[in-house]
């Protein structure tokens, strides 16, 4: 798995920086009830996102990240509105905000038991009526029908964390209910063949060792595609809406 302290100076340009950003906040905010006054963004990254987030009027947003190298970020962008906290006990008390928003986390959880746990924290911090938004079906986005999709069939993959019928279930269990659901473009996110050698060997790939005979079998297949710098289509990323009752 990405160091994400380590990550935090590449981020955002390596990630399609504020198109991409534009697009997600519009999404979350397309899924936020017209009351919301209080949003708390799980895992805010760079604050990228959470800026544009907290631009819309009326809107206070409170941004949570575990790695200190991001939250110093988004502190940045974000001036007093950014904690460094752990997203599986979250440093709020029960029902503080209007809705919570985690964007591209799930996915990148070690296992069920963990997304389990952040959905039961976003649930517990959500006031009654307050709704969740998060990402599912992250690695599935990804896959747009390309020549590179192709190069890299087989490959060995895990269980996804964030499969949305898995998420939903997780919101169940704690009184959740589904709401809607959005979908945006992940712009600058088209995979090139070069750029997928390099995730290979920089650990992207979280089922394929990184120095490994696998990731050299698959680098090898990739540079066998033409247009090795032409990037691919964007992946479309869908978002989930989760409701918290109000009895």
């Amino acid at each position: 798995m990405l160091d994400y302290g380590k990550e935090a100076v590449r981020y955002d340009a390596s990630r399609g920086g504020e198109p991409r950003a534009a697009a997600a906040a519009d999404a979350v905010l397309s899924l936020l009830p017209a009351r919301t006054r209080s949003l708390l963004d799980v895992a805010c990254g760079t604050g990228l996102v959470t800026r544009r987030l907290a631009a819309r009027p009326g809107l206070r947003v409170t941004g949570v990240d575990a790695a200190y190298n991001m939250a110093r970020m988004a502190a940045e962008r974000v001036p007093g509105a950014v904690v460094l906290g752990d997203s599986r006990r979250l440093p709020f008390p029960d029902g503080a905000f209007d809705a919570a928003s985690a964007v591209w986390l799930l996915h990148l959880l070690s296992g069920f038991d963990e997304a389990a746990a952040v959905v039961a924290e976003c649930a517990r911090v959500l006031r009654p009526g307050g709704v969740l938004v998060t990402t599912v079906d992250k690695a599935a986005s990804h896959h747009v029908g390309s020549d590179i999709d192709e190069a890299l069939a087989g490959r060995p993959v895990r269980p996804p964390v964030d499969a949305a019928a898995q998420v939903a279930r997780h919101a169940a269990a704690h009184g959740l209910v589904h709401e809607g659901e959005a979908r945006f473009i992940g712009h600058g996110q088209g995979r090139s063949p070069r750029s997928t050698v390099e995730d290979l060997h920089r650990g992207w790939f979280t089922s394929i060792p990184p120095d490994g005979p696998l990731a050299r079998r698959y680098a090898a297949r990739l540079a066998e595609l033409p247009d090795q710098d032409v990037h691919r289509p964007d992946p479309r990323f869908t978002l989930h809406a989760f409701r918290k009752p109000t009895v």
